[in-house]
């Protein structure tokens, strides 16, 4: 399967999973696209702007910079400020697993199972973890994992958006939690491996964030309970990206050097599954947007859902106004389209 995902890619370099891209993933379990570009590595944002439908996407470079200073504030002196904020045990040691240039994913993953698998009570800075994600293997790096009170593993999630008077914007809260899921997950999943009690890792997050209008650090806890049960139900849905891949003719490919109409054709073979979600969650959602216009995926699931079966707005229109008729499927959606329409017009008498 590696072969075929790296033929799809063609000669660029690999783009890693993360955590982000797993949560968007599972947002849109449905969509083979993204599953497939992302289990080769395709640089989706270079991808859409090579076809014409480049986007705003990503943090600013001064949301970027603010973060990289505020985690560096809070790692200084071995985790000092963050031991603080955390109320961590003075004896708690640290080990920073990053700190070697020329380590490799896999040594790095290794050196993070040892310590796991010691006990030995630290923050454990720049882990690497595995997971399972559509049929492969993932690398993930947490901002830290940190040994809690009474003997339990702890997530913690260092971001840079701020709580003013106690408060945060819910999305962005939101997207740390699922975020902090999938370490959660992974770490668990590390743990059964170990033959440990995976209920060690607890479901509950710790998130760092700035304090109002300055970089004093403030931690919040979270429960992911709910986002964890979501995230192993969207996970076993996933499609295997083998069978994807391997269904795809010979030739496809998303070689950056190809012509655009060559690159939208070979996206053509891949079947995508847009919602005005995937603005906020996927590179590509601009050209998806574009191409599914006239579709009723494009006005939302929910739309979606309600007309099951009936795939584009043409169809609804011709339903509504009975200049089509319904097949057996789509009897029940046309009833509704029509006392609908009825409604409508008589509002506007």
């Amino acid at each position: 399967m590696e072969t075929r995902l790296d033929q799809l890619r063609g000669p660029a370099r690999a783009k890693r999973h993360n955590a982000r891209t797993i949560a968007a993933l599972t947002g849109n379990p449905g969509c083979d696209r993204r599953a497939v570009l992302d289990a080769a590595g395709v640089d989706k944002l270079k991808l859409a702007e090579r076809i014409g439908f480049p986007g705003e996407f990503g943090q600013s470079r001064f949301a970027l910079s603010r973060g990289n200073a505020f985690e560096a504030m809070l790692k200084a002196d071995d985790c000092e400020l963050l031991r603080s904020v955390l109320q961590a045990d003075a004896g708690l040691g640290y080990s920073d697993l990053g700190a070697d240039s020329d380590d490799t994913l896999s040594s790095r993953h290794r050196r993070t199972v040892a310590l796991l698998a010691s006990a030995r009570a630290a923050l454990i800075d720049h882990p690497l973890l595995t997971l399972e994600v559509a049929g492969q293997t993932v690398y993930l790096e947490p901002d830290l994992i940190a040994y809690a009170n009474r003997g339990r593993l702890q997530v913690v999630e260092i971001k840079s958006f701020a709580i003013v008077d106690g408060q945060a914007e819910s999305a962005k809260v939101s997207a740390a939690a699922v975020q902090a899921a999938v370490y959660v997950l992974a770490l668990r999943d590390l743990l059964e491996r170990l033959g440990q009690d995976p209920s060690l890792v607890s479901h509950e997050v710790v998130l760092v964030c700035p304090e109002n209008f300055s970089l004093r650090p403030a931690a919040v806890v979270l429960d992911i309970r709910k986002q964890l049960s979501t995230l192993r139900r969207q996970l076993s849905r996933l499609a295997s990206v083998g069978e994807l891949a391997a269904a795809l003719p010979d030739g496809v490919t998303f070689d950056l050097t190809l012509e655009p109409e060559q690159l939208t054709g070979a996206l053509g073979h891949i079947a995508a599954r847009y919602a005005p979600e995937c603005l906020s969650a996927c590179e590509l959602s601009v050209y998806c947007r574009d191409e599914s216009s006239g579709s009723t995926a494009a006005l939302g699931r929910s739309v979606r859902e309600s007309l099951g079966g009936i795939e584009t707005v043409g169809e609804v229109l011709a339903l509504a106004d009975g200049s089509r008729e319904p097949t057996e499927e789509q009897s029940e959606a046309a009833a509704l389209l029509r006392t609908a329409l009825r409604l409508r017009s008589e509002a506007l008498s």
